[in-house]
């Protein structure tokens, strides 16, 4: 049973600056706008980190990305068979037992749910589970538009041999997309009906938070080096009734980012402020 008793809503300010926070594959791979030019994060994305920190921590993830895996497994399904108990339910179709199963193992699944829908094999009958998890999480959006700056890239060497190996082929030529600068903000709740459901525990919600405020740790990459994101703020309010003393919408709106200067591009050209809402003060973290 969860002891998970109080609503929780939180929000993450964070920067990018020459980096690409999230590319779109669909786009050839630019950070993600929306058409009037303000950059986004997916939810999937930020939701991916997440589970990287978590699995950081110890904790044992049903999503992991292959180049993190602590296991032998190459997909969803033969992970989930691995679990001889979780195997049995689902041949015993007994669907309650398979979620409570899913959810005790494994934190992302208690956090954010998950759709168990694999095809029937050999000796397997077919499974097709919805477990809706307590943590939602928004895409996250920069508060001012950003500026996109894209630079033409040459491997060394071609990828592979060609008519004439003394000559470049055309593999060799990429393009890298970068936003100068941008301030997003995440915003999230955990919710407490479905914390019950799941097993979501106040161990769990520290662990979530714990995430948040390291997001970027062990994140690094050639799209996004060390230091070119940063959390800088992580607000946490944790209401004193189960389904909140204020609606979730206003408790995120009660955190006001604005920018001081025409063109912001450093954290500092931004004013952030956050309205008292009776009743309900935030823990604010700074980042690690």
């Amino acid at each position: 049973m969860s002891n998970f008793v109080n609503k929780i809503d939180f929000a993450v300010i964070i920067s990018a600056k020459n980096a690409n926070p999230n590319g779109d594959p669909l786009n050839g791979n630019r950070p993600r706008e929306n058409y009037d030019g303000f950059g986004e994060i997916s939810d999937v994305c930020i939701k991916r980190k997440i589970r990287n920190r978590l699995q950081d921590f110890g904790q044992e993830i049903f999503v992991q990305s292959d180049e993190r895996r602590t296991d032998d497994f190459r997909s969803l399904k033969d992970r989930a068979d691995g679990c001889a108990e979780l195997k049995k339910a689902g041949k015993d179709k007994d669907g309650v037992k398979y979620a409570s199963i899913a959810c005790e193992k494994w934190i992302d699944v208690r956090s954010f749910g998950q759709v168990f829908a694999f095809k029937k094999g050999t000796e397997d009958s077919s499974v097709s589970i919805g477990i809706r998890g307590p943590v939602s999480i928004h895409s996250a959006v920069s508060v001012s538009p950003i500026e996109i700056s894209s630079m033409q890239i040459t491997k060394s060497v071609n990828g592979e041999t060609g008519k004439d190996p003394d000559k470049k082929s055309a593999d060799t030529m990429g393009m890298k997309h970068r936003v100068e600068f941008g301030l997003y903000v995440i915003y999230g709740s955990i919710n407490t009906q479905l914390a019950t459901k799941t097993g979501f525990s106040e161990e769990d919600s520290e662990l979530i938070k714990k995430a948040l405020i390291s997001i970027f740790e062990n994140d690094c990459s050639s799209a996004r080096p060390d230091g070119s994101m940063e959390v800088h703020k992580v607000y946490w309010w944790k209401h004193n009734a189960q389904i909140g003393q204020y609606s979730a919408a206003k408790v995120h709106r009660s955190l006001k980012v604005v920018p001081i200067v025409d063109t912001p591009k450093r954290y500092e050209d931004y004013n952030i402020s956050n309205e008292t809402l009776e009743g309900l003060t935030p823990e604010i973290y700074n980042g690690i």
